[in-house]
């Protein structure tokens, strides 16, 4: 072998040792970096397992699915969240309590302290014995310049003293209410004039709440454009008193207020509107009234009749006029004459199909025949509102002269003739109704 020979091979030697051991080197490097990352994924797969198995529930904070199991030393600050419950219920029944305790006291004078307005209500109900003689109802009061909150020791003090209202207390006439807040059930009572019988004092300012006025408020549907404020508070006030519905003598309705088909009634007290509401179907005018609650009345529903009962039973006698107004005053028929002349007479009589008229015509009415026949025409079809008419009769001469005679089917329809037309006023004179006896009819013997 020439020495070229052996030098080429010794380079070919030393080429082919480089080359393996730069394949040694980069074949540990390459096992060294795959080692590496190994590791690292490891790592964040260990870490997001871990990650897991701290919160198998609630990963970010909220709820994915219920926990396995819950126990004092694994979840200490959710059982310690679970236990703030108790309070916060007792706190908000507590607030509400509080709310259903207190009253509001309108309209006190200047010079009012709190002290002085605890003890005067205080010595109010122990004198009507709303409480015990030597009870002390109201126990706390915050005072403003026109106005009081107090609260008492229960519910049920605050549901009595809700009958303070209207109490006179220097030169004032208090008003005693719940507060806005108040959401609780509608409470009936009284006004201090009604628990004690001592009218108010003429000149003392008084104020009266919302939910107390609602409840003396009647809706009067199906009114006529002839009727006025005035003419429905006679009629409907009058009808009350002849028939027992009211407590305490002389008109019980306050003011009438009137739009278009329908009105509006305030009575003088809430027993009186409950009682008002058995004039539902009154005739009047030839209509039938429709007396009802409002529509904003909130309150405990009334159990009443109609007009229709009413009369009978009062007719009938089962009707016992047993309350104040009758005991005071049994017979007002100075306050009404003409209504009273049918419902004072109407026990005596015996209830006949035939109505008798006084006081509606006179005899200027009756010497014109085509005046004469109007009169008779009207008088039919107004009439026959009240139930099926047999027959009318206008005598134009003798004794039953201006008087009108209608006959009806039924006592019943007879009735409501009566009811509806007593009372009523043709040019300045009142109607005067009342049954006639049948036989004389039959006889035409229109006599008184």
């Amino acid at each position: 072998m020439s020495y070229y020979e052996r030098d080429d091979r010794r380079h070919r030697d030393r080429d082919r040792d480089r080359d393996r051991d730069y394949d040694d080197r980069e074949s540990r490097r390459r096992h060294r970096s795959s080692r590496h990352r190994s590791s690292r994924s490891h790592s964040r797969s260990y870490s997001r397992s871990r990650s897991r198995d701290r919160s198998p529930a609630y990963g970010d904070g909220v709820p994915k699915g219920p926990p396995a199991a819950l126990s004092a030393s694994s979840s200490p600050a959710l059982l310690s969240n679970g236990a703030n419950i108790l309070p916060i219920t007792m706190s908000m029944n507590s607030a509400q309590d509080k709310i259903n305790r207190e009253l509001f006291v309108g309209n006190t004078p200047p010079g009012t302290s709190e002290a002085l307005l605890m003890q005067f209500l205080n010595g109010a109900m122990r004198r009507v014995r709303l409480c015990e003689p030597d009870a002390s109802p109201i126990v706390a009061c915050r005072l403003n310049q026109k106005f009081a909150f107090v609260e008492c020791a229960s519910v049920d003090d605050a549901n009595k003293a809700l009958n303070l209202t209207g109490i006179p207390f220097l030169g004032a006439s208090l008003k005693v209410s719940r507060p806005s807040k108040y959401a609780g059930p509608f409470i009936a009572h009284q006004t201090w004039q009604q628990i004690t019988g001592q009218p108010l004092v003429a000149g003392m300012t008084g104020d009266v709440s919302a939910e107390e006025k609602l409840s003396r408020e009647l809706f009067v549907g199906n009114t006529t454009p002839e009727m006025t404020d005035v003419m429905i508070r006679d009629f409907l006030g009058r009808a009350m008193e002849q028939v027992g519905l009211t407590t305490m003598p002389g008109n019980p309705i306050n003011s009438v207020r009137v739009s278009g088909k329908f009105a509006f009634v305030e009575l003088r007290t809430a027993q009186e509107a409950a009682n008002a509401l058995n004039l539902n179907n009154i005739p009047y005018l030839g209509t039938c009234l429709r007396v009802g609650r409002p529509s904003k009345y909130t309150g405990p529903e009334t159990p009443h009749g109609n007009w229709e009962d009413i009369l009978a039973k009062f007719m009938s006698g089962e009707l016992k006029l047993n309350n104040a107004a009758t005991a005071a005053s049994p017979a007002p028929v100075a306050a009404a004459p003409a209504y009273a002349s049918h419902f004072a007479a109407a026990p005596a009589q015996r209830p006949t199909c035939v109505v008798e008229l006084k006081h509606m015509l006179t005899q200027q009415d009756l010497e014109n025949d085509d005046e004469f026949q109007e009169i008779l025409e009207d008088t039919r079809d107004e009439c026959s509102s009240f139930g099926p008419l047999k027959n009318v009769i206008i005598p134009r001469s003798g004794p039953g002269a201006t008087k009108i005679f209608l006959e009806y089917t039924t006592p019943d329809d007879a009735a409501k003739a009566i009811a509806g037309l007593a009372g009523r006023t043709f040019d300045g004179r009142q109607v005067v109704a009342g049954y006639f006896d049948e036989m004389k009819f039959q006889n035409q013997d229109y006599s008184d």
